[in-house]
C-alpha cells in the first residue's frame, strides 16, 4: 500500500507564535490574515480557507481524502493486479436494495472504510452539490431516494451517507433560501435606487408570482434579485406584490414597476414561429405559443384598470417590458400571414431531418453559432424556444439550403423556390427585430446566471431604427406581413418615442444624448420638465434616494489661509449649478461609448442633480427577468403526459435558482 504523507490544515498557514496549552497564531499564506487557535482545534483555519480561498480548501479536502483512502485504494489496487475488476468490490445490490444510508454495507466498508461523519467537509460538499443540482434542474427532492441515483452515489463515493428527501425539503432548501434572503435584504438596505419587475406564470393546475428587484448597489453596480416566488391564489396579484414590497422595506422606494398590462388575466408565453414550437407548445396553444384569449386583439384590454390599481396599490407607475413588446409585434405579424405556416413547418421538418441523418462533422461546416447545437449523429437539436433564435436557424438554413439538400437524400424534405423566396422575405423583414432582441435580451438568454442589466435607454433608439426599416422595406410575397408589423409597432412601440421616461433615460445615456432627436430644442424642454419632477420627488422623499455618506476628502495645507501664501490669488468659490445649467454643460460634451453608470459615477461631482435622476432611470430594465426564463423551464414539470414528478416546493426551487449566485458563490 502506498504511503500517504500526513495532511494538516496548518500547511496552508505560517506559524508566527506558539504559546502555552497549544495556542498558536498563524498568518494565511495566501492573504496574510492573522488567525488564533489551538493546535487541537483547527476549525478557524478550515473556515477561513473555505470562505476566502476555495481552491486551497478543495486542495486540502482532496489531500485529506487521499489519506483516508490509504487502505481502500491499496485494496482495490491489489484486486486489479490479480486480474479482478475494482468496481466489483462494491456491493451494488446492497446499495440499491438497502437504500444507501438506510441499509446494506459495502465490501469497502467491511474492509475498513468508514462512512463520513455528518459534519465532515466532504459529506457537506456532496450534500451541497446534490441540493444545487436539484435546484438547477428543478427536480423533486424525492430523486435522492431513487435506487439508480443511490447506486450511482455508492459507486462514486461509498463513504457518503445520502440525505433523505425530508431533510433536503425541510432543512437544506429552507436554509439556503434564508441565506439568500439575508443577502438580499442587506444589499437593498444600502441600495441607491431600485425598480421592480412582476412576472406571473399560470399552468393547468397552479400558478406563481415572481417579484424581481433591480437595484443600484453602493458600488454603483446594477444587481437583480428575485425577492419572492409565491403560489398564485385567485386574483391576489397586487396584494401579494404589496406584501412582498413591505416585507423587504421597499414601500415608497420603487421608481418603476415593469409588468405586462394583462397579467391579471393571462400568462405571456414566449413567441415561437409556427412549426418551430416544441414540446407540445402548439398543442397547448394554437396561436404561436401565446395565449389566444384577447391578448393580441386590441393590445390594451383591461389596461386602464390595471394602471389605476398600481396607483392605488403603491403609487408606482407601470412600464411595459420592451423585449416582450418586441415579441408581441412579431407575433401579430406572423398571424397576419397564414401562408407562412406551411412553409415554416416544412422548414422545421427539413432541419430536424438533416440534423438526424446528416453526420455532425458535415453539419458543423454549415451551422455554427448560438441556437444550434450540433451533437452526435442521430440526435435532433431543437432550434431554440424563442422566435429570435428560431429565425437565426431559419436564416442559416436558407443560406445553405442547396448544400444541405446535397447532403441529404435527393428529394427528401426539400424547399421549393416559392417557399424559399417567402421565407427569405420573412427573415429579411424581421432581421432588425432580431438585432433589437439581441441587444436587449441576447446575452441574458444565453446565460441566465449572468447579472447583465440592459438599460431602458436602448429602447427608444431601437424603436426609431425599426420604424425606419419598416418604412423602407417592401414585401411582394406577403404584403400583409409588413402592414401588420407596422401597425403593431405603431401601437405597441411608437408611444415610447413620446414617453418622458424613455426620453430622459436615452438622453442621460452618454452614448446617445440628443443625437437621435429630430427636434432637439423640444426634447430639451421636455427633458427639463421631467428632470424637475424627479428633483421635486427627491426633495419630498429624501429618505428614499439618499446616497451613503462619503468620507471627507483630505485637504491640502495650501487651502488654509495664512500670511506665508498671501501672494497666491484666491480661487473663486464654485457655486452650485442649476438643473438647466447642468443639462446644458452635459449636452455640450461629445457623446462617448463609456458605460452609462460608470460615466455617472465619475461625473457625480460635476452633475449632482442629473446623476441622481440617472441612478433611478437606469434601474428600469429593457429585458425580461431570470425568473421569466425559469418559469418557461418549470413548465415542463407540470406536464403529466411526460411522467414528471411535480416538486412539492417548486416555488422554493425557483427562488433559489434565480438567486443561485447569492448562495453558491
Amino acid at each position: 500500500m502506498a504511503s500517504v504523507s500526513k495532511v494538516s490544515i496548518l500547511d496552508y498557514f505560517n506559524i508566527v507564535f506558539e504559546g502555552e496549552n497549544g495556542k498558536i497564531e498563524s498568518n494565511c499564506k495566501a492573504c496574510g490574515t492573522r488567525i488564533q487557535a489551538k493546535r487541537s482545534v483547527t476549525s478557524n483555519f478550515v473556515t477561513h480557507l473555505k470562505r476566502k480561498h476555495q481552491a486551497m480548501y478543495e486542495d486540502f479536502v482532496k489531500r485529506k481524502d487521499m489519506k483516508r483512502e490509504g487502505y481502500s485504494s491499496g485494496h482495490i489496487h491489489s484486486v486489479t493486479a490479480h486480474g479482478g475488476n475494482a468496481r466489483c468490490c462494491i456491493n451494488m445490490g446492497a446499495a440499491v436494495g438497502g437504500g444507501g444510508a438506510a441499509g446494506g454495507t459495502t465490501a469497502l466498508e467491511a474492509g475498513g472504510a468508514n462512512r463520513f461523519q455528518k459534519n465532515d467537509p466532504r459529506q457537506v460538499l456532496i450534500s451541497e452539490a446534490i441540493t444545487k443540482m436539484i435546484v438547477n434542474d428543478l427536480q423533486p427532492a424525492s430523486m435522492v431516494e431513487n435506487p439508480g441515483f443511490r447506486a450511482l452515489l455508492q459507486l462514486l463515493e461509498p463513504r457518503y451517507t445520502p440525505d433523505p428527501k425530508h431533510y433536503i425539503q425541510s432543512q437544506l432548501l429552507p436554509a439556503y433560501a434564508y441565506q439568500a434572503q439575508v443577502a438580499i435584504r442587506q444589499a437593498l438596505a444600502s441600495a441607491h435606487a431600485l425598480s421592480l419587475s412582476l412576472d406571473v406564470w399560470r399552468a393547468s393546475s397552479r400558478g406563481y408570482v415572481g417579484v424581481t428587484c433591480h437595484f443600484l448597489s453602493s458600488e454603483w453596480q446594477m444587481r437583480s434579485a428575485l425577492l419572492a416566488c409565491l403560489p398564485l391564489t385567485g386574483d391576489r396579484i397586487l396584494s401579494d406584490f404589496e406584501e412582498v414590497c413591505h416585507s423587504h422595506g421597499l414601500a415608497g422606494r420603487a421608481f418603476r414597476v415593469v409588468a405586462d398590462p394583462l397579467l391579471t388575466t393571462t400568462t405571456v408565453k414566449p413567441c415561437c414561429l409556427p412549426g418551430f414550437c416544441q414540446d407540445g407548445d402548439e398543442d397547448d396553444d394554437t396561436e404561436n405559443g401565446n395565449n389566444a384569449k384577447g391578448e393580441i386583439g386590441n393590445g390594451h384590454g383591461g389596461e386602464a384598470g390595471w394602471e389605476d390599481s398600481w396607483e392605488q396599490c403603491l403609487g408606482v407607475c407601470r412600464v411595459d417590458c420592451f423585449s416582450r413588446s418586441l415579441g408581441h409585434c412579431v407575433t401579430e405579424g406572423l398571424r397576419s400571414c397564414p401562408q407562412l405556416d406551411s412553409a415554416l413547418t416544412k422548414a422545421c421538418h427539413f432541419y430536424s431531418y438533416i440534423t438526424t441523418f446528416v453526420p455532425s462533422e458535415k453539419l458543423s461546416q454549415v451551422f455554427d453559432g448560438p441556437g444550434i447545437m450540433i451533437g452526435v449523429q442521430g440526435s435532433v437539436s431543437p432550434p431554440g424556444r424563442d422566435w429570435a433564435t428560431q429565425l437565426k436557424v431559419l436564416r442559416r438554413l436558407l443560406e445553405s439550403v442547396e448544400v444541405l439538400e446535397e447532403m441529404s437524400a435527393p428529394g427528401e424534405m426539400g424547399l421549393c423556390v416559392s417557399e424559399r423566396a417567402l421565407l427569405k422575405e420573412l427573415t429579411d423583414t424581421l432581421e432588425p427585430f432580431i438585432e433589437a432582441w439581441d441587444i436587449v435580451s441576447g446575452e441574458r438568454q444565453a446565460d441566465m446566471n449572468t447579472d447583465r442589466h440592459v438599460y431602458i435607454s436602448l429602447a427608444l433608439p431601437c424603436v426609431l431604427g425599426l420604424r425606419k426599416h419598416l418604412s423602407e422595406t417592401s414585401t411582394p410575397c406577403c404584403p400583409s406581413l409588413l402592414a401588420s408589423l407596422s401597425q403593431a409597432a405603431e401601437r405597441r412601440l411608437a408611444p415610447i418615442l413620446e414617453d418622458p421616461l424613455y426620453i430622459t433615460a436615452t438622453t442621460l445615456d452618454p452614448q446617445f444624448k440628443l443625437t437621435w432627436s429630430n427636434n432637439p430644442e423640444w426634447h430639451r424642454q421636455l427633458l427639463l420638465e421631467e428632470l424637475s419632477k424627479h428633483s421635486a420627488v427627491s426633495e419630498q422623499h429624501p429618505h428614499s434616494y439618499t446616497s451613503p455618506a462619503q468620507a471627507p476628502l483630505p485637504v491640502s495645507p495650501l487651502a488654509r489661509p495664512c500670511k506665508l501664501f498671501s501672494f497666491i490669488k484666491q480661487r473663486p468659490i464654485s457655486q452650485a449649478k442649476s438643473l438647466e445649467q447642468e443639462l446644458a454643460i452635459y449636452l455640450r460634451e461629445e457623446p462617448t461609448d463609456e458605460e452609462a453608470l460608470h460615466y455617472w459615477q465619475r461625473k457625480t461631482i460635476d452633475f449632482p442633480l442629473l446623476s441622481q435622476v440617472a441612478k433611478r432611470a437606469f434601474t428600469v430594465p429593457a429585458c425580461g427577468t431570470a425568473v421569466e426564463s425559469i418559469f418557461s423551464q418549470a413548465e415542463n414539470c407540470l406536464r403529466p403526459e411526460r411522467g414528471c414528478v411535480l416538486p412539492q416546493n417548486l416555488e422554493t426551487l425557483i427562488y433559489l435558482k434565480a438567486n443561485s449566485r447569492l448562495v453558491w458563490t
